[in-house]
């Protein structure tokens, strides 16, 4: 690979593409980013060997040192995890008319391969399902005529099978891809942004202090985003809860090769993003012997509290956000409000608004935290991209766009982009 050359102030000439999973439309260079160009690629490239090196790419020291310039190898698994989202996507009917809507399209014994992934070395062992706990009065679904599905193909549980791709990374990985908002129920859960006590089938707060006399402790309780928690645990009489899938199905994989290096990396855009934070909480909250859990975000919104955030990284659980700047999912639900940036004010009538603020929000429930480590971009940076509106932002292309375009904070974006092998994955 030669060296990248930043150039701020670069031009092209750009062609418009269209995305397979929403109808927003992403303008990239024309010449050196053809879309159809690039998927040809795949299996030609050669991918960066990780060997006894893998923990670290799996997040083991928080990726110090990987980020900032943004290194290559790093670039190539986020790129590669990417991937296993955009397939959610490519197999999730998303046509309402059609009998086998809000399912997969494809089996999954042919659905990576469908999906231009048919030589990642992966197998899909078990197709994942999210039910809605919301139930809507029959005559808003008459007057509107909405779809009434109850629960969606959200995703797929896949595990690493080939041997040379085993050596490559240097363990055998578990991937859980998650797809973002897709139905009309999925849409309102995403609205009840207030935020609520884990359960206690899920709850790590059983060993914390849980009888203060002081009555209300939800400040010291993990909470999270009402809709996300109802997508992950609810059922019905003829589908289990995404969460009752996820558990069964990784406590089956590491009865099978717990004797042997293993990963799970939980990755998901949007939605998916959010689901993917509360699985992993879940499973190393729940599951005896669990693996390494990794989880790479792509233009998630916020899940929960501090003391949730806390429990996560007490866990070991590695969380990788990739963020663009100018996407607003990235920045709700709620508020992220700090006691120490009160604390450094000077001014003490502003200190009390913003206590008198912190107060009112927490009363809510809506103060939320951020979680993991942050790969921060930017579509305005980018020379690859024109200014886009919100879902532009928010698109799973433009995320993976920018990832394989980014250098550093101080040097944002190259102008030879396709010298990296990692582009073919796109």
């Amino acid at each position: 690979m030669s060296k990248a050359k930043c150039n701020p102030n670069f031009q092209n000439n750009n062609a418009t593409i269209t995305s397979d999973t929403t109808s927003t439309s992403l303008s990239f260079n024309k010449s050196k980013l053809s879309w159809g160009r690039l998927k040809s690629q795949f299996e030609q490239c050669h991918s960066p060997k990780l060997g006894h090196k893998w923990m670290q790419y799996q997040g083991i020291n928080h990726w110090e040192g990987l980020l900032d310039p943004l290194d290559d190898n790093l670039r190539w698994e986020i790129l590669r995890y990417g991937q296993f989202v955009e397939a959610a996507y490519h197999s999730f009917d998303f046509d309402p008319s059609s009998p086998t809507y809000a399912t997969c399209r494809f089996p999954k014994t042919s659905l990576l391969s469908r999906c231009g992934l048919n030589n990642s070395g992966y197998k899909i062992t078990k197709n994942l399902r999210a039910t809605c706990g919301i139930r809507l009065p029959k005559w808003i679904n008459k007057m509107y005529e909405l779809p009434r599905n109850q629960s969606s193909w959200i995703g797929y549980v896949a595990v690493c099978q080939d041997k040379e791709e085993i050596a490559r990374l240097g363990r055998r990985d578990v991937v859980i891809a998650l797809r973002g908002t897709s139905t009309c129920l999925e849409w309102l859960e995403n609205l009840r942004a207030t935020l609520t006590k884990l359960p206690n089938h899920m709850s790590k707060d059983n060993n914390v202090d849980d009888n203060n006399s002081g009555g209300d402790n939800n400040s010291a309780r993990a909470m999270v985003e009402n809709g996300f928690l109802s997508l992950y645990v609810s059922k019905t009489a003829t589908n289990p809860s995404l969460q009752d899938m996820i558990r069964e199905e990784i406590a089956r994989i590491i009865q099978s090769y717990g004797d042997e290096p293993l990963s799970l990396t939980i990755t998901g855009h949007s939605l998916g993003a959010a689901l993917a934070i509360l699985g992993a909480y879940d499973i190393t909250a729940t599951l005896k012997n669990a693996p390494m859990v990794t989880v790479v975000s792509f233009g998630g919104p916020r899940v929960g509290n501090d003391v949730f955030r806390n429990q996560l990284e007490q866990s070991g659980t590695r969380i990788l956000r990739i963020v663009n700047s100018d996407d607003v999912i990235t920045r709700v639900p709620g508020f992220v409000v700090k006691n120490d940036d009160v604390a450094r004010i000077g001014d003490v009538h502003v200190a009390r608004l913003q206590s008198w603020f912190h107060k009112r929000v927490e009363d809510m429930q809506l103060v939320y935290a951020d979680v993991g480590q942050e790969l921060r971009l930017s579509s305005k940076e980018s020379p690859y991209l024109k200014k886009g509106d919100v879902a532009t932002c928010h698109d799973l292309k433009t995320y993976l766009r920018l990832v394989n375009g980014f250098v550093s904070s101080s040097c944002p974006y190259m102008n030879e982009v396709t010298e990296y092998q990692s582009e073919a994955l796109l």
